[in-house]
């Protein structure tokens, strides 16, 4: 799974630019529904449909009415789990909001954008660089409103004065040393003390790395995910795990999910789907990691129910080690017309497998249960919103796909979603595109270029390869490499197969021109376009990122000699020119065989040599050009989604139906979030 399915989502954002208080109940209409709200910063708010909600039956309402309440129940872990002092500045600002300042003061929009920001990034280091988000506003100002504001909803310390909260946040806020980056995974950095992420406290990588070591069996070929349900820090000398489950660490978020997930039970569509739920309840009542690894299996064995749910602590990007996973969940409805493509896919895995470029003991000789399905989406929480995944492979235990196989889901009303708003925005594909011919294939096959690299990614990409024999899990032998890699492992498949007549023979493509506009999209992507996204004189810092960069400078570095792939310098502007589609694909091949082999063989020296010689360093030059270049589009880089709300219709007690609601303004849902789903004490 890929948080956003995020490289994923750079792929439909770059779509969508081309083609990424009382609460609001207003229903839009099919035929003028807004999909923009509005855009600020870096950032585009966008909205989605559901499709096909109405025609449910009641039970089917209910069971996604509970869920729905379930994910947003976690909110609040997750703003936690971001920075210890998440909770406390999201109250502090919204106190503010909510005080009613004087709105016409200078300062107030740049405090406004900045609140938005937080609450898009759920905290405040950016949701996708990992850098601390800086305030234009003075700390005069911030100083001002706080000291305005209505003391009863400041989320002051007992005893503490309002003066008090602001000298405590002030250095937060604007000291560009404190916290400076969520997640801290350059080489040579202390990743665990030099990390604001609250998944460790006053311990070093040393440390932790101990720690992990003197509990791990290599031995065990079913490992529990160790720590992925816990905080780590030390307690009269000693290190605990502070685990997160109910009568533990956020326990009064946890029994509220609780709630909503046995309510969830009482309508299951499905005795198999009934199961996975209790199992799910059992593991957040215990902490239990075995019972979470109970409930993977029968949660990938529910392939027959129509609603379905991700729930729990789930992807581990944001933990530097790649242990903790982040509270998150995406409650969906199965697309029955639109699987049949991703389903097709998932049913020829073992040919995908075996023709695969990756040596031959790396492959797996019989690939489990890959189920495959396209789900539009109804609800989201935790990590999963504002920015979405696109594209869903779980679980991520090896050995459960090994031996029980995966889910992998592409969200297609989410996909839409870009599709409908990027139709208003266009240009970026006219500036960067190197020839007309690559410009009209672009506008032909584009899409479907794009969604046929989700579900292989996905389906097949994360699904295919083996680790050796007495090999550790990917988080134990390349450490803060792991996430990148494997995201360029899966990214290699899809691209490798994409330009496959196989796929042409399947009917999944009209012809090869689909794979030629893929390699075009990715290549663009990952040797320029992606630049937009990081500030002047940054270097590339997150996974998805540096996964995307290391794939294509280490490929446009291997064909060099052949002119594969080459910069072209036209009008003082620069862009990519592929001379030979067959030779690139070759070449990820190569690259896709060693970065198997790294995983496989757990090669950390290979992997750091690998992401940083090629996908960490950015030229200036083509950095600013890329950015001056998208400037002119006037087109913000990232996009995230206010959510839908489920409304139950009540007649005496009991809920007679379930009504779906597409509120247009951000701002108000993040207040009426904070103001329903606020369950956690400000610092825990």
């Amino acid at each position: 799974m890929k948080p956003a399915s995020l490289s994923l989502l750079f792929a439909a954002a770059l779509l969508a630019l081309t083609a990424c208080g009382p609460k609001p109940a207003q229903q839009a209409e099919t035929a003028d529904f807004q999909y923009v709200s509005e855009q600020f910063a870096d950032l585009k708010i966008l909205r989605y449909r559901v499709p096909g909600f109405d025609e449910l039956s009641l039970q089917q309402k209910k069971l996604l009415y509970y869920l729905a309440e379930a994910a947003k129940s976690g909110r609040d872990i997750m703003w936690d789990q971001n920075y210890k002092y998440n909770l406390t500045i999201r109250r502090t600002l919204e106190a503010v909001i909510s005080s009613r300042p004087d709105t016409a003061a200078a300062e107030w929009g740049k405090f406004m954008e900045y609140t938005k920001r937080v609450w898009f990034s759920n905290g405040i280091h950016h949701h996708y660089g990992s850098e601390k988000l800086m305030p234009e506003f003075s700390e005069a100002y911030f100083a001002a409103v706080v000291g305005q504001a209505d003391s009863a909803l400041l989320p002051l310390r007992a005893g503490e004065t309002v003066s008090g909260l602001i000298a405590r946040l002030t250095p937060v806020l604007f000291d560009p040393a404190v916290a400076a980056k969520k997640v801290n995974k350059d080489a040579g950095a202390d990743i665990i003390a030099e990390s604001a992420v609250n998944f460790y406290e006053g311990l070093t990588n040393e440390e932790v790395d101990a720690y992990y070591k003197s509990l791990i069996d290599p031995a065990d070929t079913t490992p529990v995910s160790y720590g992925l349900n816990s905080k780590l820090m030390k307690e009269n000398g000693q290190i605990v795990e502070k685990v997160w489950k109910v009568g533990g660490m956020y326990s009064p978020a946890i029994e509220k999910v609780v709630y909503w997930l046995e309510q969830a039970v009482s309508v299951a569509e499905t005795e198999q789907q009934a199961k996975a739920l209790r199992l799910l309840i059992e593991y957040y009542r215990t902490g239990d990691l075995k019972k979470f690894d109970e409930y993977s299996i029968a949660w990938v064995q529910d392939t027959a129910s129509a609603i379905d749910v991700i729930n729990g602590f789930i992807e581990v990007y944001n933990d530097p080690k790649g242990f903790k996973g982040s509270f998150e969940s995406v409650v969906s409805i199965r697309d029955p017309e639109a699987t049949k493509r991703i389903a097709a896919i998932g049913k020829e895995a073992q040919w995908f497998e075996d023709h695969s470029p990756i040596l031959d003991e790396h492959k797996k000789k019989e690939v489990k249960g890959i189920s495959a399905r396209v789900i539009n989406v109804v609800a989201e929480g935790g990590d999963a919103t504002p920015s979405t995944p696109i594209g869903i492979n779980l679980p991520n235990a090896n050995w459960i796909r090994a031996l029980h196989g995966s889910k992998s889901v592409n969200l297609a009303n989410i996909v839409s979603a870009y599709e409908e708003a990027g139709k208003a925005a266009g240009g970026a594909l006219e500036e960067f595109s190197e020839s007309p011919e690559v410009l009209e294939r672009q506008k032909q096959y584009g899409s479907l270029a794009d969604a046929l690299h989700t579900d292989m990614h996905e389906v097949i990409g994360h699904a295919s390869g083996q680790i050796e024999a007495g090999v550790g899990t990917p988080k134990q032998t390349l450490v803060n490499y792991a996430s990148t890699i494997e995201e360029g492992r899966a990214d290699l498949v899809a691209l490798y197969y994409l330009m496959d007549p196989k796929l042409v023979e399947m009917g999944l493509m009209p012809s090869l021109e689909a794979g030629k506009a893929a390699y075009d999209d990715y290549m663009m992507n990952g040797l320029m376009l992606q630049l937009r996204r990081i500030k002047p004189g940054a270097q590339i810092e997150e996974d998805h990122m540096r996964n995307r960069a290391f794939v294509a400078y280490w490929s446009m570095e291997r064909g060099k000699a052949d002119q594969v792939v080459e910069w072209v310098k036209r009008d003082g502007k620069t862009f990519v020119r592929i001379n030979d589609y067959d030779k690139l694909r070759t070449i990820f091949g190569e690259l896709l065989r060693e970065t198997q082999r790294i995983t496989s063989k757990g090669d950390f020296k290979a992997a750091q040599q690998l992401v940083e010689t090629y996908g960490v360093k950015v030229d200036p030059a083509l950095h600013q050009e890329v950015l001056d270049r998208y400037a002119r589009l006037k087109s913000a880089p990232y996009s995230g989604f206010i959510n839908p709300e489920l409304k139950p219709v009540m007649q005496n007690g009991q809920i007679v139906d379930v009504k779906i609601e597409y509120p247009s303004d951000f701002t108000q849902q993040m207040l009426y979030y904070a103001k329903q789903y606020s369950f956690l004490p400000s610092e825990n």
